[in-house]
């Protein structure tokens, strides 16, 4: 009898930079998912934003500094090295056809960014290649959230147990509670350029990285 495929984590963004509110969450949905391995997928040219303070080159590089520490974390390149828009279904539609129709893939996203979904190209299609498990935290979580009436019926269509997730390779929807780190990126270039430290808000190896090659300023 064939072993059931064990699930695999995709956290996309921008990671502009990569700082350790990313790395926590990541962790965080590894321990309550039950996921083997989480892939981070930096994007090439982010569709719904202006475009990044770093090149795609360094914020793979800084991506890749930030997980070197963790076996269960990797790094997926092809985002960066595609000469397209990072649109999210398309990349699901690429790793569903490189792992296989059997795998489990589990989509990380928070509630503002699962919220902003029916703004997402093809966005009732990202259920038919992964589940989508969604990061909820203190005082902001799914069940209290206000969303349009297309996303609210597919949420409670969709919805599971975390358990749900190896069963079957995509289609589920979970939620996972997580404690938010007061970081952002935005906060982060904001203090570089003004000459302030960020230490403790991003790993040293990032940080001596930004520093070497005269990030954000």
């Amino acid at each position: 009898m064939t072993q059931p495929e064990h699930a695999l984590g995709l956290f996309g963004g921008t990671f502009d930079p990569i700082h350790y509110g990313h790395l926590r969450l990541a962790e965080t949905a590894r321990e309550a998912l039950g996921l083997e391995r989480v892939r981070f997928i930096p994007a090439g040219r982010p569709p719904h934003r202006g475009t990044p303070g770093a090149s795609g080159t360094d914020r793979l590089a800084m991506a890749r500094l930030a997980t070197a520490d963790n076996p269960a974390f990797e790094v997926d390149p092809a985002e960066v090295d595609a000469a397209q828009a990072s649109f999210t279904i398309l990349t699901l539609e690429r790793l569903r056809l490189a792992l296989g129709p059997q795998r489990p893939l589990v989509l990380l996203l928070g509630v503002d960014a699962f919220l902003g979904l029916p703004g997402w190209k093809r966005w009732t299609e990202l259920f038919d290649f992964a589940h989508i498990a969604v990061a909820n935290r203190p005082g902001y979580s799914l069940d209290a959230a206000q969303m349009p009436t297309a996303l609210a019926a597919l949420t409670e269509q969709r919805q599971a147990t975390p358990n749900a997730l190896e069963t079957r390779p995509h289609g589920a929807l979970v939620q996972f509670a997580m404690t938010p780190l007061a970081i952002s990126a935005t906060d982060i270039r904001t203090r570089h350029s003004a000459g302030h430290s960020l230490r403790y808000l991003l790993p040293p190896p990032v940080l001596d990285y930004i520093s070497r090659h005269q990030l954000y300023i």
